[in-house]
């Protein structure tokens, strides 16, 4: 099997952080078992977006609902590295974003909002 990539596309009770891009470990026709820092972990396959590589652009996720640890101040979404998947405020539309924590330019992926 070729290397696949899933992400999230609604909010589910998993590790799995929005936006972000996992390798696939297995596929399975209810679920995707994805490696997250070295471990698998099981999603159902009809809760991620499949792909054959993951996009080299920050995603933009709305933000959680009822999440403790979210800034208040980042608004109604932010973006997410897709080298580190490190979380970012968006502020303003900006077409391209650096990431704090792995320096990479990466444009921001607005029509897949």
């Amino acid at each position: 099997m070729a290397t696949q990539w899933v992400r999230l596309k609604h909010d589910v009770d998993t590790t799995l952080r929005r936006g972000a891009w996992y390798k696939v470990i297995k596929l399975a026709p209810l679920e995707a078992v994805v490696d997250v820092k070295g471990k698998p972990v099981a999603v159902p396959r009809d809760a991620v977006e499949l792909a054959a590589a993951p996009a080299l652009r920050w995603s933009v996720v709305p933000s959680p609902k009822n999440a403790p640890r979210y800034p208040s101040s980042w608004g109604p979404q932010y973006a997410v590295c897709p080298n580190c998947r490190d979380r970012a405020a968006l502020v303003g539309r900006p077409a391209s974003l650096r990431c704090t924590r792995c320096n990479q330019l990466f444009d921001v992926a607005w029509e897949a909002a």
